[in-house]
């Protein structure tokens, strides 16, 4: 991966964070929250980002625990990304999304965003936690979607 734009996710089931950034650069961007209810819809919106964005990645955050035994959320998450493989034809990468979201509300408590303000756009914040830590940690062994 030499350059152009990534998405980063943080996948949940009522709500899909989005974050943006480039190869280039390496510095993630929080960009919205999906918080539509059905699949189709969901997908529907991520085909819009993906169109307008161009990425030539993505990154999936994938929660381990931490003693990196799987976490029961894990499969779900895997299947998110490979719905992003199969109908974008994305290249993928799965990253360890442990934690991502305490990181993400502390970020948030920093900047004076705090409690039920934060629910708007935590999992946005998450998502650039996890595209962020992809982008610094370029000799991690991410694992990508074959």
């Amino acid at each position: 991966m030499g350059s152009g734009s990534v998405l980063g996710f943080d996948f949940g089931l009522k709500r899909i964070g989005v974050a943006v950034g480039t190869l280039e650069l390496k510095l993630a961007h929080p960009l919205e929250t999906i918080a539509i209810e059905t699949t189709d819809a969901r997908f529907a919106r991520i085909g819009k980002l993906i169109e307008e964005w161009q990425p030539a990645l993505a990154v999936v955050g994938i929660p381990h625990r931490g003693d990196d035994s799987a976490h029961e959320f894990a499969p779900t998450c895997l299947r998110f990304a490979q719905r992003l493989k199969g109908r974008f034809g994305l290249n993928v990468a799965l990253v360890d999304e442990s934690y991502s979201s305490a990181a993400a509300s502390s970020t948030l408590n920093e900047s004076g965003i705090r409690g039920r303000q934060q629910k708007s756009v935590l999992d946005q914040v998450a998502a650039q936690h996890i595209l962020q830590h992809y982008f610094d940690e370029p000799d991690h062994a991410h694992h990508y979607l074959a």
